[in-house]
């Protein structure tokens, strides 16, 4: 990281645009506490299904025992940018770093802003529960070694500023190719079957293709309003991961949404992966 990037981790950040970070992020997806109705209260905890064994979300909340509430903002940036803890460990990759590894140094001083003004949460998620060959987390590093390519998303001048801005929003921030495609046996994402679709991590279902090639026929428009209604322009509505993927869609500005439309209507077409 170049020097002024860490320069910036010492700079105060803005929780208005930190919470869009937030939204984007689709953060409260994983780190709300099960049980109970409040996005905002991050305890973790949830069990995230996988073919390695199951994982728990942590606490995110601004606790700073069992949360983030000790973290630097350069923890933070450590963890979205790099996969990395405070005590220097890998995260697994089920925490989508791979695609928060694209987001600016700015939206991460932001990001951690807004975290402070949330509510702390006592108590700490439970273990993962992982077969014993993924508990060495040296492989983690292999991993990276396979997969990881981290690097801020810079503009595109052959692009307008809005689909820059979708460009930036679903693959740096709402990470959407972690779901809409196909892993390989190391559980890294397939390059020709990104956003063509893929089965879910325990093999039960199948996340939708959302290239041209499936859902062409939808206008910029009906993207756009399916991101803030999850209603779809065959009558139909999302369901699943997705809805609550909307949840947190539908609270960014209307710009963003229609950048994201914008993206999307333009990734090149790709045929549906067999299950």
């Amino acid at each position: 990281m170049s020097a002024d990037a860490t320069s910036l981790y010492d700079q105060a950040g803005d929780p208005k645009r930190g919470q869009l970070v937030f939204v984007a992020g689709d953060c409260s997806s994983c780190h709300a506490s099960p049980g109970q109705s409040d996005r905002l209260k991050l305890g973790g905890g949830i069990a995230l299904a996988s073919p390695y064994g199951t994982f728990r979300a942590p606490n995110i909340s601004s606790d700073p025992v069992d949360g983030i509430g000790a973290w630097t903002v350069k923890d933070l940036g450590n963890a979205l940018l790099s996969g990395m803890s405070p005590n220097g460990s890998h995260y697994y990759p089920v925490f989508p770093y791979a695609s928060f590894a694209h987001m600016s140094v700015a939206d991460v001083v932001d990001l951690m802003a807004y975290l402070r003004t949330l509510p702390a949460v006592h108590g700490r998620a439970p273990p993962h529960e992982l077969d014993p060959l993924f508990q060495i987390r040296r492989f983690v590093g292999f991993w990276k070694l396979l997969y990881f390519r981290p690097g801020e998303i810079k503009p595109d001048p052959a692009h307008d500023p809005q689909w820059n801005r979708g460009r930036y929003l679903v693959e740096a921030l709402g990470h959407c190719d972690e779901c809409h495609s196909s892993r390989d046996l190391f559980g890294g994402v397939k390059d020709k079957t990104r956003f063509a679709g893929g089965q879910d991590p325990v093999g039960t279902g199948f996340y939708p293709n959302i290239t041209p090639a499936r859902i062409g026929h939808w206008s910029q428009g009906e993207i756009a309003e399916m991101l803030k209604t999850g209603n779809t322009p065959d009558h139909g509505r999302v369901g699943s991961s997705m809805a609550d993927v909307v949840i947190n869609t539908s609270q960014l500005p209307q710009d963003d949404r229609d950048a994201i439309a914008a993206y999307i209507k333009a990734l090149p077409a790709r045929p549906t992966p067999k299950p």
